[in-house]
């Protein structure tokens, strides 16, 4: 059954047409999961940043996710969007055209800092990426295979926009996937319910935090 979201979308009628489509089944949980933090940079967290808002909660979940793969040895993998001056200022990169208020992440900017609250480690990976997903034109999939994940859980921001993307392209990469919900944030209540919505019935399981802490506690 599709997981109930709290601003109308789920009903009845929604799961008998779900159901009828075969979506909303459950993911298998692996033994070797990687966390992928998305886009947690202080233009994503701060509300004083055009992109920004405020995601202190989020952080905060995100931060026990990181704390349970440290404790367990399971890998951590960063994201952080950054543009160099000619791609900030350029027409190269089409989604800058649709969303021009991301051309504030400039390398160097405080804006693509992650956000200090977050326990960074030197044995932490970082992938820079220009658009959404955290897949797309990156290193990210060697990555994974590299480090040997059957699982990945994803959390960050925002979750209608590159976490979403990043979840969508990890199955697509066969990898089970695992959405934590109290650690992804919006700028928006209903982006951020439709997003988790759809991921649940179609990519990933959107799984709680406590979940989320303890599968990575358990990592091999």
């Amino acid at each position: 059954m599709i997981a109930p979201e709290p601003n109308g979308l789920h009903g009845a009628e929604t799961d008998r047409t779900y159901a009828r489509a075969g979506f909303g089944a459950a993911v298998p949980r692996g033994t070797a999961p990687v966390l992928v933090v998305v886009d947690l940079t202080r233009g994503f967290t701060e509300p004083e940043f055009p992109s920004g808002a405020d995601l202190s909660a989020e952080v905060a979940a995100a931060s026990a996710l990181v704390r349970a793969a440290h404790e367990s040895g399971a890998p951590v993998v960063y994201t952080a969007i950054s543009y160099t001056a000619a791609e900030a200022d350029g027409d190269a990169i089409a989604w800058l055209r649709k969303a021009p208020g991301m051309r504030s992440l400039r390398d160097g900017s405080a804006e693509v800092a992650l956000d200090p609250r977050l326990d960074w480690r030197d044995g932490d990976h970082l992938i820079v990426k220009k658009g959404a997903s955290a897949f797309h034109g990156t290193s990210l999939a060697a990555l994974l295979s590299g480090l040997g994940a059957d699982t990945v859980l994803v959390c960050g921001a925002t979750t209608s926009g590159c976490v979403r993307a990043t979840a969508v392209d990890s199955v697509q990469s066969g990898l089970n996937t695992l959405v934590v919900r109290e650690a992804c944030g919006d700028r928006a209540a209903g982006p951020h319910a439709a997003a988790l919505f759809d991921l649940q019935a179609k990519y990933a399981d959107v799984i709680d935090l406590s979940e989320g802490v303890g599968l990575l506690a358990k990592a091999r």
